[in-house]
């Protein structure tokens, strides 16, 4: 049995679950929409480009959290689901997730975007474990602050390497999948390394070093 490692967003979904959260959000009208709008698309835009300041995006994108009753979000997040992240489900992602159960394989997600956004969605794709960035909560409300490390670039990293520390499992034979720059540190850290639908640098690297690329679209 190996970790079987993914990224989530333009990996195992044909889109950005964080950048799509904003966009719900003002499509909701919970945000100052043109400001959002602007400030969403220039960090994501950041992101893609692998000079995102990841501090200041969280600051950005929990900060409404911090706004609703957990209740609240809950309710919002359903709809977030079905409206837009069901619709970037990618059939051949869910292929590979099956693939490697059927190895065995310990299933787990390792991704930028918060805990609030991604766990349900971890938990809609049947993955075992998820590391994220876990926004923090006091007396049963977000804060609008993060807890730990951002798991985001040399982040993943810590997360991983903490979660190894309690869990019985290892690096050796393992595999991970990604699209983004962002997650060359990790990927120079497995075993079996596979770039996703990659971005224009990490295709550039993945033929140099010859590792494999895929394509889930």
């Amino acid at each position: 049995m190996a970790l079987a490692i993914f990224d989530l967003d333009n990996t195992l979904l044909a889109g950005d679950s964080d950048h799509s959260w904003g966009v719900f959000l003002v499509e909701k009208q919970l945000v100052d929409a043109e400001i959002y709008r602007q400030a969403n698309d220039g960090f994501y835009a950041d992101y893609k480009n692998g000079t995102l300041d990841i501090r200041a995006y969280l600051q950005f994108s929990l900060a409404p959290l911090s706004r609703h009753s957990m209740d609240e979000l809950e309710k919002l997040h359903a709809e977030f689901m079905r409206d837009h992240i069901e619709p970037l489900m990618l059939p051949k992602a869910e292929e590979l997730l099956q693939h490697h159960r059927n190895q065995g394989d310990h299933l787990l997600i390792i991704t930028a975007t918060n805990g609030f956004v991604t766990r349900p969605i971890a938990k809609y794709l049947g993955v075992d474990d998820i590391l994220a960035t876990d926004p923090e909560v006091v007396d049963g409300r977000y804060t609008g602050n993060y807890v730990g490390e951002p798991c985001f670039q040399s982040g993943k990293i810590v997360h991983l390497n903490e979660w190894l520390k309690h869990n019985h499992h290892s690096l050796e034979g393992a595999y991970f999948y990604s699209d983004s720059i962002n997650d060359l540190p990790l990927l120079e850290q497995v075993d079996h390394p596979v770039v996703v639908d990659a971005d224009v640098r990490l295709s550039s690297i993945a033929r140099e070093r010859n590792w494999k690329a895929i394509s889930l679209r």
